[in-house]
């Protein structure tokens, strides 16, 4: 197979989509590694070292998307993207397309196979493809949580370790999952005060078991979720559903009885934000201030550490990367269930159903072994 991978072009967006390593392994296995000249430059990876991996450099991404079969990406195509797109072609990378209506219906006219990072799952439900960067922005969200914090910037002017005789900062985390636990860590680290919401026990039994002292896990309700606002400086949205769009758990008025000052990290955004003032930011303009509370709603978060998530992604995409090249999208989902899970669009179909039921979509919807096999065309 001939495999892809353009520069990504968000707004300083500097991860990509392979690393010498999984470019080697692809080769290895008699597969054509096409990457974009300068791609991995913001990951610390220069040229010549996917050279010695095997691939080929090449001067433009127009190039890239028109020799290859299988795209690999890190991030959604974005607008000026669409027209590289092409029917057949095997996308795979983040696509979040239940917060992207215009992204969604592009790929389904264009009739590419989108193979979404995020909704690939295994028996057990996790998520590995998600994971890694769900540990990234989890443990980066109390940081940009602090900086924030910082009264230049429009913060409470407290610093979250607190100091001696000044107490540290309360910490409120949504979401008891990946993002969430990471997070509890690392404001845990810090001295604060954390109290973590979730709606399911078993997970709130299994965090108050490996968490440090100083993290509360408690069952989420509109009583505590009021009680534990007030007291936040800082709140880190973690709620997820696989796919879909992210339910608005902190509404309009709920700033009115936050601190004025407080941050909120809406991990969330990528899937539309869990909380309803919250709107995309980029790395180049993070905050802004709504009712007196800073907005942090990076898409990309994991962006600004690059290297990091690089690699830890490539540790995770390339064995299914691998799959898909050697046996084709067809035999590659049907005889691996967690890779069924994340065709979301295949041949102008939508096969994932939160995302037909995010945009009313439903004429459009086959299931993906029906799709796959060509039925109900």
């Amino acid at each position: 197979m001939r495999i892809g991978c353009p520069k990504e072009i968000k707004s300083q967006e500097f991860r990509v989509g392979l690393i010498p390593a999984t470019v080697k392994a692809y080769v290895h296995k008699g597969h054509q590694v096409l990457v974009e000249k300068g791609a991995g430059l913001g990951s610390g990876i220069a040229d010549e070292h996917y050279e010695h991996a095997g691939a080929r450099i090449v001067e433009s991404a127009q190039e890239v998307w028109q020799n290859s079969e299988m795209i690999v990406k890190v991030k959604e195509p974005l607008e000026q993207e669409y027209d590289f797109m092409r029917g057949s072609q095997l996308l795979y990378t983040y696509f979040h397309f239940a917060a992207n209506e215009k992204l969604t219906l592009a790929c389904l006219e264009k009739k590419i196979s989108a193979l979404a990072y995020e909704t690939v799952q295994e028996k057990d439900g996790s998520l590995p493809l998600l994971k890694p960067m769900s540990e990234v922005a989890g443990r980066m969200a109390p940081l940009m949580g602090a900086f924030y914090l910082g009264k230049i910037f429009g913060g409470r002017g407290l610093l979250p370790t607190g100091v001696p005789g000044v107490a540290p900062a309360n910490v409120l985390i949504i979401g008891g999952g990946t993002v969430g636990s990471n997070a509890a860590k690392v404001a845990a680290g810090f001295g604060a005060r954390v109290t973590l919401l979730d709606i399911n026990l078993d997970t709130l039994e299994h965090l108050g078991n490996i968490l440090p002292g100083n993290v509360s896990p408690i069952f989420a309700d509109a009583y505590t979720l009021d009680k534990a606002l007030r007291e936040a400086d800082i709140v880190i949205g973690a709620v997820l559903v696989t796919g879909a769009r992210a339910p608005k758990v902190i509404k309009r008025e709920h700033l009115g009885i936050m601190k004025p000052g407080s941050v909120i990290v809406d991990v969330a955004i990528d899937q539309g934000g869990c909380v309803e003032t919250s709107r995309p930011t980029t790395h180049g303009d993070p905050v802004y201030v709504v009712d007196e509370v800073v907005h942090y709603c990076v898409a990309n978060m994991p962006g600004a550490y690059a290297r990091s998530s690089t690699f830890a992604l490539n540790n995770r995409t390339g064995k299914y990367g691998l799959l898909l090249a050697d046996l084709g999208l067809s035999k590659a989902c049907l005889s691996e269930p967690a890779l069924l899970k994340g065709l979301n669009i295949h041949n102008g179909y939508v096969t994932f159903k939160p995302v037909a039921e995010a945009f009313g979509l439903q004429s459009f919807y086959r299931p993906a072994p029906e799709c796959l096999a060509g039925k109900g065309e």
